[in-house]
């Protein structure tokens, strides 16, 4: 089983398989892999479940045209159970959101610049409503991550921003007013594309969102 998802996958790699080509049948993977049918079909449901392949019963089974991004997101899984330090999980996101910000900064459209700019202020409501929950804050920096318009880019960090989900949920508890402040000095970083300022502006926040864990969660950095 495992030598015919590896296979797959070196063949998706080499683009010898493209979205939407038909794989071979059972009878000819079994035969080229010397496995049983039994052994095929647990591949391909393997490969299903993974949002790899779809199979149209009686047509046989297909690369899938599209990932669903709605599918449950392995990866995310996969950090959580690696059981990384929280030091380590912390320079992930230090290494990666500002340099796709940069990127947004340098690819953002006047639609993407709006729709970042409503982040914030949905965001502020809530903050003088008392009701500010970790979403209002991921909103701001999925509207950043959205505006690379980088596919591959939007799914790495949409991951590594779910990873964070819960300590966001505590700063928006603790310090919600800086949280605000911080973003707004970024946006504004951004929309100047003062790249220098903008990197600034990220590492500050950084600061303050690390310090807020350790001084209520206990948590060491």
């Amino acid at each position: 089983m495992r030598a015919i998802i590896k296979r797959i996958e070196e063949a998706l790699i080499s683009k010898e398989l493209k979205p939407g080509d038909p794989l071979p049948s059972e009878n000819e993977m079994a035969k080229t892999f010397g496995v049983g049918k039994t052994s095929v079909r647990e591949a391909i449901k393997m490969l299903e479940a993974m949002n790899v392949v779809e199979v149209k019963h009686g047509n046989g089974s297909f690369i899938k045209q599209k990932a669903d991004v709605d599918n449950i997101n392995s990866l995310i899984f996969t950090l959580l159970l690696e059981q990384g330090s929280n030091k380590e999980i912390f320079e992930l996101r230090e290494m990666f959101e500002p340099a796709y910000t940069v990127m947004a900064m340098k690819k953002a459209t006047p639609e993407d610049i709006e729709n970042i700019r409503n982040a914030i202020n949905r965001l502020e409501n809530a903050v003088n409503q008392g009701t500010q929950q970790a979403d209002d804050d991921l909103a701001f920096h999925y509207a950043i991550l959205e505006s690379t318009h980088n596919p591959f880019v939007i799914r790495i960090g949409s991951t590594i921003l779910q990873l964070f989900k819960a300590s966001l949920g505590t700063t928006m508890k603790n310090m919600p007013e800086i949280a605000v402040r911080d973003h707004v000095r970024i946006f504004n970083a951004f929309c100047d594309k003062n790249e220098e300022e903008l990197r600034q502006a990220m590492n500050d926040s950084f600061n303050a969102w690390k310090n807020s864990l350790m001084k209520n969660e206990n948590i060491t950095i």
